[in-house]
């Protein structure tokens, strides 16, 4: 079975809450995580690096995690 590559993007956008210990990012993480190990069968596979784009407004693609993310995918290290 072929080895499906994931990777999490969040994003949330302001910077309330973002200096809690479990915040909106670590949630949505979280959520897409628990996803991911459902399709497991599937050779879904979580890959360690974070993508969190926090206090940035989605009306923009100039978002820092958001333009690393992109450059991984364009490199064929990121599937999913």
């Amino acid at each position: 079975m072929k080895t499906v590559r994931c990777a999490i993007y969040t994003r949330k956008s302001s910077d309330e809450g973002l200096e809690q210990e479990f915040n909106s990012l670590d949630a949505q993480r979280e959520a897409c995580s628990a996803y991911i190990m459902s399709q497991t069968g599937e050779g879904w596979k979580l890959l360690p690096d974070r993508y969190d784009d926090g206090g940035l407004s989605g009306g923009t693609l100039e978002r820092p995690a958001l333009q690393r993310l992109l450059a991984e995918v364009k490199a064929g290290r990121v599937d999913i």
